[in-house]
């Protein structure tokens, strides 16, 4: 059976979660390594409602932050530098040598270079008119 493309723009969140699993699994093959965690840290308000999140994972001696956002009423109060603290403290602790991260131009890239990271790339035009910058802390030897 030959096996039929289509365009499936509302995947089930499951399904592509399992298809992602999958190409972990493979990456773990390849590289020997499969000590991959989620590392995530959330502010709640006093009702537990998430009105802040860092999030991402760690794997290989790595760390990626793939979700960094604090509710716009919770914002100038110092949440997004506790949340990345914790996050890049969480990443040390489990002896990862690299963080790294991608912002746009207009989303917040001082907040990382103000926390030691160094833009490593910065790309024109993703999206149109504006930069994707891509940055990265080199944590101490322990």
């Amino acid at each position: 059976m030959t096996p039929r493309l289509q365009a499936e723009h509302d995947l089930r969140p499951a399904e592509l979660n399992a298809i992602e699993e999958r190409l972990n699994g493979d990456n773990r093959l390849r590289t020997g390594r499969d000590d991959d965690r989620g590392l995530v840290f959330a502010l709640r308000d006093e009702a537990g409602r998430a009105i802040g999140v860092a999030a991402g994972y760690s794997w290989a001696g790595i760390a990626e932050l793939k979700l960094m956002w604090v509710e716009e009423s919770y914002r100038g109060r110092g949440h997004a530098k506790a949340l990345l603290n914790a996050f890049v403290a969480g990443a040390a602790a489990r002896g990862a040598r690299r963080i790294w991260v991608s912002t746009h131009d207009f989303q917040a890239p001082g907040l990382y270079e103000k926390a030691g990271f160094q833009r490593m790339a910065e790309f024109a035009g993703w999206p149109e008119g504006h930069s994707n910058i891509i940055l990265c802390k080199t944590m101490a030897p322990r």
